[in-house]
């Protein structure tokens, strides 16, 4: 398009571009034969693409978007082009597929593999650096999955989809509090665990003389009330 030909009120132009007023109709004849393929793509490609994505289902997502623009919208561009294009991308998805269902490796490369974010009420903290999760985010998920301390809690996985699992203890212990730091009225009314102290940054939980030193898990040397045994914080909370 030329220069003398952009018009800042031309809205016939800004609203409907130069194509003709026919190709309107043929836009929604497009648009209608490409979703329609665009759900059997999606069908053919498994109950994953309804779920959390992992990295490569989250790029063939992307590409798919990108394919079946261009068919839909460009009047010297044909449908057999786009529709190759998603046969591509759903041969490609189901070769990876069947490619880390064989290799072990490649479904970890892929698909991600599960990272252990607690183990016995104790925070891996390595493993969250690596993650890069911070401590509030964690402890958001395991508020939507009903914990009050880390001390109910055996086993925290980041599973390879981004999604978290939570395994409990079947006899909780004192722990952490998984309560928001700003909230400091919920934190008063919480029970205590009297004699004991968590690590502010590992949640390791110690008798209160050894809170004197270093913690033994960490290093840390930031210590905080511990939240009794699960029965007990629930009556007080």
């Amino acid at each position: 398009m030329k220069p003398e030909d952009i018009h800042l009120w031309d809205l016939k132009r800004i609203l409907l571009g130069q194509a003709p007023g026919e190709f309107m109709l043929e836009v929604l004849i497009r648009s209608l034969i490409m979703f329609v393929a665009l759900l059997i793509v999606f069908r053919l490609l498994g109950k994953r693409m309804n779920a959390q994505l992992t990295v490569t289902e989250m790029g063939v997502m992307i590409t798919l978007g990108a394919i079946i623009a261009v068919p839909a919208q460009i009047p010297d561009r044909g449908l057999v082009v786009g529709l190759a294009a998603l046969l591509t991308a759903l041969a490609l998805q189901r070769g990876l597929n069947y490619w880390a269902v064989h290799r072990r490796p490649v479904e970890v490369t892929l698909h991600g593999d599960a990272t252990l974010l607690v183990k016995d009420g104790v925070l891996q903290t390595e493993e969250l650096t690596r993650a890069n999760i911070s401590h509030e985010q964690l402890f958001a998920q395991l508020r939507a999955h009903d914990v009050l301390h880390l001390g109910q809690v055996r086993r925290v996985y980041q599973e390879g989809g981004g999604h978290f699992s939570v395994f409990h203890l079947p006899q909780p212990r004192p722990g952490l509090s998984v309560l928001p730091l700003k909230d400091q009225k919920l934190h008063g009314e919480e029970a205590r665990a009297e004699g004991l102290q968590a690590c502010l940054r590992c949640a390791t939980v110690v008798d209160a003389p050894a809170a004197q030193r270093p913690c033994p898990t960490c290093g840390q040397q930031e210590w905080t009330y511990a939240v009794p045994a699960e029965e007990q914080a629930v009556a007080k909370v």
